[in-house]
């Protein structure tokens, strides 16, 4: 007896020590992916992570900065380019981003025109979005062939649209996502009204924005290319032995890093200035 009350005082105790503990609800929403992940799904790139691309920054970096050294053999010169060839994965992927969001921005009209029509044709929503796989425009078929697979291997609609929505990672397929998601749950006839118009404002936005961007990037480009003359000129100078020499100092070094901080301080600027207001995803 003395036994068998122990263990039912050791269950009891371990039953409210376990209760104790927060625990997942199917409910609950899902953790926001990190500024790395999204940017790298905006990218279209879904294979890497977001430890990854700082890992190839490290690794691409270091090597950049080996074969400054083989050639200058000159450490300060090695570290700056260095750090300019650490930035380059992720210049590359934020490049990516910008051009495929510029891509989509251009598409998304047309893929509500898609919706409407499928619509008004007596199709459901599932049946719209899984006709986009063939229908719609070329760059999206494969993210919608994506979700036609996952909705009819599980034939849960909310759950699919979700994963739809973290493929397309954009600020404009988040409001398309969640309007069909809110007409799904809750009903209503105003559906086709409602993607007319939208369709309508997105070709505005898109118009007006592509004639910024034009305007802007005459002033951003020639302001990179006076960011970058320094230093194109500092790998000129790199190959004479004397100058390399010089740059070796402690007065060298200090020149450079000055020179690094000056580059790095006004391209920041350059950006913050030129800059365009920017969708932000807030239905994630």
């Amino acid at each position: 007896m003395a036994a068998l009350l122990g263990m039912l005082a050791g269950s009891g105790l371990l039953l409210i020590w376990w209760s104790a503990w927060e625990k997942p609800t199917p409910g609950r929403r899902r953790p926001k992916p990190s500024r790395l992940e999204d940017l790298l799904r905006s990218a279209g790139i879904e294979k890497v992570s977001g430890t990854g691309l700082l890992a190839s920054c490290l690794g691409v970096g270091a090597f950049t900065m080996l074969v400054f050294f083989a050639v200058t053999r000159s450490w300060p010169i090695a570290a700056c380019f260095g750090l300019f060839g650490g930035w380059l994965p992720m210049a590359v992927v934020k490049w990516r981003a910008r051009k495929r969001t510029a891509v989509l921005r251009q598409l998304w009209p047309d893929v509500v025109d898609h919706l409407r029509s499928a619509i008004r044709a007596g199709l459901s929503l599932p049946e719209a979005l899984i006709q986009l796989g063939d229908k719609g425009p070329e760059e999206l078929r494969d993210v919608f062939r994506d979700f036609g697979s996952d909705y009819r291997a599980g034939g849960q609609f909310d759950p699919s649209l979700t994963r739809l929505k973290d493929r397309l990672a954009d600020p404009v397929a988040d409001r398309i996502v969640e309007a069909l998601r809110l007409t799904r749950e809750v009903g209503g006839s105003d559906l086709g009204r409602l993607l007319g118009t939208l369709a309508e404002f997105l070709r505005e936005s898109a118009r007006t924005r592509s004639e910024l961007e034009a305007r802007q990037s005459w002033t951003v480009n020639a302001a990179r290319l006076a960011v970058a003359a320094p230093w194109i000129v500092l790998m000129l100078l790199a190959s004479r032995p004397e100058a390399v020499a010089a740059y070796n100092t402690p007065l060298g070094a200090a020149v450079l890093l000055g020179g690094l901080a000056v580059s790095l301080v006004s391209y920041a600027i350059m950006l913050r200035i030129g800059a365009l207001p920017a969708d932000e995803r807030v239905l994630r």
